[in-house]
């Protein structure tokens, strides 16, 4: 038996039969905790546990009584999309004394409740632990107190506890996201983009205070996503004299043209003296130094409100399976553990050790360390602060290498940037960032128009600093995209690269994008002018580039896909009950209708990887009529576009008004262009921007390592890559590599990550299923002293 089959049986025989699970969120609230409960309570009536809310979290541990409330399945209907937290949130003073966790303990004890599920930041993870260190001493003190009898201490002697951070400062270490941070986000760049337009008609400078008081992170990815001036966080605080270079920097942007000045402040930013920055004093700042006409914006609250974007219910609900899993798995000598992101997988990390690592970064910062504190914030905290000082620091022409300058290689290389397929959100990002970044490292940059199309034709031209200012916010492609693939076209293409002397190329696009590096690279042999350095980046809302777990685009679509489901959802509300139907996007590849459905709550995913046949759908519509006659008023069922040739989404349709009669009635909807987004959402934007800027200092490496005699020539498997997002890594591959991982008929990678979501979409919609827990995180250590990464 492989290891698959052997964890898939496992999963099997985890019983949660005669267990009791407590869920609660404390704390702040943040969007997604409802997507996280709801998960946790379906996960744990699936595996026959009894799930309990414990509503206004330890308050109502502390206050028992109707507080904590058994759950049932349709007590989780329709929360996925609301913000906030539906079972309530409170700080609790009294839970933090003895006697308030005493009182908690018998309460829980009363209901057999021995595993709980803390949703809140470290303060309430930090709680939970210590409930759980004084926990056979509070069973001893009840017992003595006459309170309970000992076969109940006995019956429930060991207290398990999983935590999900959900905060939307994401300021907790060992996870690269927490529940609430995207949304928070979205709140966040919906308001800029809204201010950039009001700016730009004045000619004025904006100064944004963002939540954070010991957190950079939303002011920092946030300054990434909307290309700010300037940005003030409390991990790094600005050197003696930072008012003069900010306005000497604000100034030169006006002279450039620029309209408007974008500053986000966090909301604890201090000074190299740790003394406050406020708002205000910038404002002051701007207006005595430079006279500009300034305004301050405080977001305040509005960040934690609204609706969880798509990644939020994705991470919560992935997050509440896991936390499930690890509460079963959970034994006496097993510590409290926090489930985590580390990329795109999730891992379980010692409680404590996150809590420790998180005192350690204030601890770090009190003592003035501010290197350390951001190390310690971890990979992806680093990542987003290298890539801003990165794009922020332009080098003035003197800085730039002469003609004249004696180099051990020539600097000053051509550098060309196309985008090729469907436009896809987050492109334009992408774009500036390797224009910006191009040109730091003493590049020419240069822009082709219309893909490899534009190329031939020679639509190809410098692209300085200042023509990608304001792009990261805009959607589609800028520069225009075509289908077209080189192959018929070679001669001409190699022609346009003599003709602008073209030293690498950056192509930005989807599964065509692919396909255009891999006839170029097989080209090699017959055209010397292909033999530069080529990289491409994965970007398109299908999602279904091999090489890569995510591309740029498919969040943005997901949002779109997700908003609109809510919407549809929305309209049943009020009438009789109702299905819809709904048709995605994305070819052959089901990666839009999956996740899109786990983050909608659906019923049914139809997908052309997960052949169905005509009694799969005679089941789903037979399970949906269940459903229905329970208080359940909405059924959700997602088509991929190409899923199967004959059972169309009109037949899909006719299936279930026809089956459902009586029952319920139905309606269907294409989704069609809309899917492709408007402006990008904060990921892709900051996703675009890193990759981008990953991809062009691989080009610099490359054409250092392969500038020979005057001239550049690169003709290995590793000067053509594509660079990827694989479980925990950005990677670049070999492109020929990537051959054979690849379905070229149906246009998709022959293995797929997120069919791994799927069992956990159809558990979430009550039907009996296999999950592979092999990937399940057994309990890591957080890693401290990460080596330098040599470049």
């Amino acid at each position: 038996m492989t290891k698959r089959q052997d964890t898939k049986k496992f999963f099997e025989n985890l019983s949660g039969a005669g267990k009791s699970i407590g869920v609660l969120t404390s704390g702040g609230d943040a969007q997604g905790m409802n997507a996280a409960v709801r998960a946790v309570v379906r996960m744990g009536i699936y595996v026959g546990a009894k799930v309990y809310f414990v509503h206004e979290g330890y308050q109502g541990m502390v206050d028992g009584g109707d507080n904590i409330e058994e759950a049932s399945w349709e007590s989780v209907s329709s929360m996925l999309q609301v913000g906030g937290t539906v079972i309530g949130s409170a700080r609790c003073k009294e839970f933090r004394s003895h006697e308030g966790r005493l009182k908690a303990a018998h309460h829980l004890v009363q209901r057999d409740i021995t595993n709980l599920c803390v949703i809140g930041g470290d303060g309430s993870l930090t709680g939970a632990n210590l409930f759980r260190e004084e926990w056979s001493g509070l069973l001893e003190e009840l017992v003595q107190q006459g309170l309970i009898d000992e076969q109940a201490a006995q019956n429930n002697s060991e207290l398990h506890i999983v935590g999900m951070v959900g905060s939307i400062d994401n300021d907790f270490c060992g996870t690269d996201m927490t529940i609430g941070t995207d949304s928070a986000l979205h709140r966040i760049i919906e308001v800029v983009d809204a201010i950039m337009t009001t700016a730009q008609s004045h000619q004025r400078t904006f100064v944004l205070e963002v939540m954070g008081r010991h957190c950079g992170y939303l002011a920092l990815v946030s300054a990434l996503a909307c290309g700010a001036d300037w940005v003030l966080i409390p991990e790094m605080p600005p050197e003696d004299g930072w008012e003069e270079q900010m306005c000497q920097k604000l100034s030169e942007n006006r002279a450039d043209k620029k309209r408007l000045n974008i500053i986000i402040v966090a909301e604890g930013a201090i000074d190299s003296h740790n003394k406050p920055i406020t708002t205000d004093h910038i404002k002051e700042l701007v207006v005595s130094c430079l006279g500009f006409d300034t305004r301050v914006t405080i977001l305040g609250h509005v960040q934690r409100g609204g609706t969880p974007s798509a990644f939020d219910r994705i991470l919560a609900s992935r997050m509440g399976v896991e936390a499930v899993l690890a509460l079963l798995e959970a034994s006496a000598s097993t510590p409290a553990c926090v489930v985590s992101l580390c990329g795109n997988q999730a891992v379980r990390l010692p409680l404590m050790e996150c809590v420790q690592m998180t005192q350690d970064v204030q601890k770090a910062m009190d003592e003035k360390n501010f290197e350390e504190a951001v190390r310690l914030r971890g990979r992806s905290f680093e990542n987003n602060l290298n890539t801003y000082k990165l794009l922020s620091y332009r080098k003035a022409d003197s800085e730039l290498p002469n003609e004249e300058d004696e180099l051990p290689y020539n600097s000053s290389f051509n550098v060309a940037v196309l985008n090729v397929g469907a436009p896809a959100a987050g492109m334009n990002a992408a774009v500036r960032s390797a224009v910006r970044v191009g040109i730091t490292e003493g590049h020419k940059m240069f822009a082709v128009n219309d893909g490899f199309e534009g190329f031939y034709k020679g639509q190809i031209k410098e692209i300085k600093w200042g023509d990608v200012g304001g792009w990261t916010g805009q959607g589609g492609s800028i520069l225009g995209t075509k289908r077209t693939l080189p192959a018929k076209h070679l001669d001409k293409i190699a022609e346009q690269i003599r003709i602008h002397n073209i030293n690498a190329l950056l192509v930005i696009g989807g599964f065509e994008a692919f396909e255009c590096l891999l006839q170029l690279y097989e080209a090699r042999t017959s055209h010397e002018d292909f033999c530069i350095p080529m990289c491409v980046l994965p970007a398109t809302i299908s999602n279904n580039v091999p090489g890569t777990d995510l591309s740029i685009g498919a969040d943005t679509s997901l949002n779109a896909i997700v908003e609109t489901c809510d919407r549809i959802k929305q309209s049943a509300s009020g009438t009789k009950r109702r299905v819809f139907i709904i048709e995605t996007m994305g070819g052959y590849c089901g990666y839009l209708a999956s996740v899109g459905g786990l983050a909608a709550g659906a019923d049914a995913v139809y997908i052309y990887e997960e052949p169905f046949d005509i009694r799969d759908l005679q089941s789903n519509v037979e399970h949906l009529t269940e459903k229905m006659k329970t208080g359940i008023q909405r059924g959700l069922v997602l088509r991929n576009e190409n899923s199967n040739e004959n059972f169309t989404t009109d037949f899909i349709y006719q299936l279930y008004s026809e089956e459902g009669k009586g029952v319920f009635d139905c309606r269907k909807n294409v989704l069609g262009h809309m899917q492709q987004g408007g402006a990008p959402s904060p990921f892709d934007r900051n996703f675009g921007t890193k990759i981008a800027a990953k991809a062009i200092q691989w080009i610099s490496r490359k054409l250092k390592e392969s500038y020979k005699e005057g001239k550049v020539f690169a003709n290995t498997e590793d000067t053509a890559c594509l660079l990827g997002m694989r479980r925990r890594a950005m990677v670049f591959q070999p492109v020929v590599q990537l051959k054979d991982q690849t379905d070229f008929v149906h246009r998709i990678p022959k293995e797929q990550w997120w069919l791994k979501l799927r069992p956990l979409m159809k558990i979430l919609a009550k039907y009996k299923t296999s999950y592979d827990v092999s990937d399940s995180g057994q309990l890591e250590h957080v890693t401290r002293v990460r080596p330098k990464k040599v470049d």
